[in-house]
């Protein structure tokens, strides 16, 4: 019997009495399924399971070591080293985790996870399940029961309104924000009183608790503030008014944000630093030197370094420690499918104006033979099996994680395959009609992504490419505004690098990432280049399948579903996926208490920093 007979025995062994829920974890589990898949399948489809034991009501469920005798602000001030620099606090009109991570310590979600997927209350009373009534038995809806005596960092009452309003101005077009996909399925959010919210889908969801979840793409917003229209988003999203542990003094965009305590958050001993300082800008190596080294900072962000470096710097500074979290990001390559230098009623990358030849297969195929990933997962990461050479881009999830692909470096392969597709060399550079296959290929300022960069030019010019390397400032790479053509969304290059993960253990809006919708779903001017689909990958085919997912109720099927979207990625070389990447790779002081800090998959870093301390 397949592995998924085996579990779909087990859950029926589950449902019909003959086990416990203690025993279908330990089965499910030895079968390779990840525990948040677990839980989630008791969840949305056994009445008599509840996701987590609840934590007091009022507290996050996070991790909270020290915290009991601490006095607010009595920690002093806490240094962050972030150095791709935020340029907005907005949290959901961001696609960056750069600008997510920065909102974070203001603006919060309903629920957060936990880094084993498991959902926690964050402002409400308790995580919604089948057997608490709170969560309808055929998946149509899921009420929140808000935390009492909650206020807004301006001192406004939070409720239940909030929840409303947030809906609302997401799905609205004017306000442009990339996660309308993850919230459409909502057919309505009403407040049946001031602590009680009720979300009702248009059909049912396995993927409920999806929206109002995460600190990437569940923060609420203030009625009170954002309801006077742009004017006020402009004034927002500089200095947002949360009910986090921390309020913005100041904010200067691809440089510095300054928090302070939150007088009126509702842990009255928390947070206990009074003021906390991120600071961006410089590089990864010097972040982790200034924490690992000198000592002259306290965290240090996304230590994307060589492994011999990162070691030297901890072993020889003894001020601090590396803490490395397995994770579900993959670093990828990114293929534009529009035309990067084609001007199209006013823009270029327009998504129904073809690449000249990366909508041929046959090249992107050798694109992705010519790309050496273990080379670069030994020499640039940590390597298998923390951090491996993928041919995957949803990984580490072992339920939804296909076993159907593989990878393969070979030019030769990627000579052959081009040469009989009528791509002729001409002096060195592979010509077909006139059109010869030169391109740019783009990514963030980073010594490990310029090596990569290096790594993966040499093997496309074997094969007959003339290839353009273009480095830039990770300010500016994954900055979300409108106007900074340079970004990944405008995508004005050929390819570019970087890396992303699911928000959420349910990966439906992760996959959504690929969906077009006929231009819905891509980047362009009319949308403020908002959207997710930078790479302008147009198959009604992969929708399809998208639309299918998004509607189904059965656990192992939806699991299907999602395989068979990656395989239908990876068959069709949308992308090329080189690393499974660590969740996070940060630096941290010994004076800091690592046991609070919860770095994972679903959520920004910074998400419980209400509850960091030194030791």
């Amino acid at each position: 019997m397949a592995a998924s007979g085996r579990l779909w025995a087990t859950y029926e062994a589950l449902r019909d009495g003959r086990i416990s829920r203690r025993e279908f974890i330990r089965r499910a589990t030895a079968l390779g399924v990840g525990l948040p898949v677990v839980l989630f399948i008791l969840q949305a489809t056994h009445p008599g399971a509840a996701l987590a034991q609840q934590p007091p009501a009022g507290t996050t469920g996070a991790p909270d070591v020290g915290t009991q005798n601490q006095r607010r602000g009595a920690g002093g001030e806490l240094k962050l080293i972030q150095w791709q620099a935020p340029t907005t606090l907005s949290v959901q009109t961001s696609n960056s985790f750069k600008d997510m991570l920065a909102a974070a310590p203001v603006t919060e979600p309903l629920l957060h996870y936990l880094a084993d997927g498991t959902p926690i209350p964050c402002l409400v009373k308790e995580v919604p399940s089948v057997a608490n009534g709170l969560v309808a038995k055929d998946l149509t809806s899921v009420t929140y029961r808000l935390l009492d005596n909650v206020v807004w960092s301006d001192g406004q009452p939070f409720t239940a309104k909030d929840v409303v309003f947030t809906w609302k101005w997401i799905m609205d077009p004017a306000n442009q924000s990339p996660n309308q996909g993850t919230y459409a399925p909502i057919a309505a959010v009403t407040a049946s009183d001031d602590h009680t919210v009720k979300i009702s889908f248009s059909s049912p969801q396995l993927g409920w608790y999806v929206p109002f979840a995460s600190s990437t793409i569940g923060g609420v917003y203030p009625a009170h503030v954002l309801s006077a229209g742009k004017a006020a988003h402009d004034v927002f999203r500089m200095k947002p008014v949360g009910t986090g542990p921390f309020v913005v003094d100041s904010f200067k965009p691809n440089d510095q944000v300054v928090y302070s305590a939150n007088p009126r958050y509702r842990e009255p001993n928390k947070p206990s630093f009074a003021k906390v300082n991120l600071k961006g800008g410089g590089d990864a190596t010097s972040a982790a030197r200034a924490v690992l080294q000198t000592g002259d900072w306290d965290f240090a962000w996304n230590l994307q370094i060589e492994p011999n470096v990162l070691r030297n710097l901890e072993e020889t500074g003894g001020k601090g420690h590396v803490v490395v979290v397995p994770g579900t990001s993959v670093e990828r390559i990114v293929i534009n499918f529009s035309d990067p230098n084609k001007v199209v009623d006013g823009q270029r990358s327009y998504w129904k104006q073809p690449h000249p030849f990366l909508t041929d297969k046959t090249v992107r195929q050798a694109l992705s033979l010519g790309v050496d990933r273990m080379t670069i997962s030994k020499q640039f990461y940590a390597g298998p099996p923390g951090e491996p050479p993928t041919s995957n881009i949803l990984v580490g999830i072992p339920q939804y994680e296909s076993k159907d692909t593989s990878w393969e470096f070979n030019i030769a392969r990627g000579k052959e395959l081009l040469e009989g597709d009528g791509w002729k060399l001409n002096g060195g550079v592979r010509e077909r009609n006139g059109v010869k296959l030169q391109m740019v290929f783009a990514t963030s300022i980073n010594q490990v992504r310029q090596q990569t960069q290096a790594v993966i030019k040499k093997g496309w010019e074997q094969l007959g490419f003339a290839v353009t390397l273009k480095e830039v400032d990770a300010g500016i790479f994954f900055d979300t505004s409108p106007g900074d053509d340079q970004n990944v969304n405008h995508m004005y290059v050929d390819v570019h690098e970087y890396a992303f993960s699911p928000a959420s253990p349910y990966p439906l809006s992760y996959m959504q990432i690929w969906t077009s919708f006929d231009g819905k779903n891509i980047p362009q001017r009319e949308n403020g280049w908002s959207q997710f689909n930078e790479g302008r990958y147009n198959n009604p085919a992969y929708d399809a399948l998208y639309t299918e997912a998004a509607k189904e109720t059965d656990p192992e099927r939806a699991a299907q579903l999602f395989i068979k979207m990656n395989d239908m990625l990876m068959d069709d070389i949308a992308l090329i996926p080189l690393v499974q990447r660590a969740a996070e790779k940060y630096g941290i002081a010994k004076s800091l208490r690592p046991d609070n800090i919860a770095g994972g998959s679903f959520e920004a870093l910074y998400w419980n920093i209400a509850n960091w301390n030194r030791v």
